[in-house]
């Protein structure tokens, strides 16, 4: 025998197990849109020293330890992501317009 659920019930229980949309962060977004469009212009990080084995991003922070612990993958790296949402403080602060392309971004240290 069946039971019979009002409408209201019904709405109440698939309002509550609708997936929720989240809203990303507009840094994030960009920032992981940056790391693809890096991934299609360099294989391993552009900030890599390969002679060295030495990170550039470390080097020009002055920071002791200058190695890169990641051996030049960028896809996670805290540095590199660190150094993208600080390029995207700063063209925000100055009212610059964002980047499309990873290429386009200015050297800023």
């Amino acid at each position: 025998m069946g039971s019979k659920i009002s409408e209201e019930e019904l709405n109440k229980v698939l309002s509550a197990t609708a997936p929720v949309v989240e809203r990303r962060d507009p840094k994030r977004a960009w920032v992981d849109r940056m790391v693809r469009s890096a991934k299609l212009y360099h294989k391993i990080c552009p900030y890599y020293d390969k002679k060295t084995s030495g990170c550039f991003i470390k080097q020009l922070k002055m920071l002791k330890k200058a190695k890169c612990d990641r051996d030049g993958r960028f896809e996670g790296c805290p540095v590199f992501i660190e150094f993208l949402e600080g390029v995207y403080d700063k063209l925000k602060r100055s009212g610059e317009l964002l980047p499309v392309d990873f290429r386009d971004i200015p050297m800023f240290f």
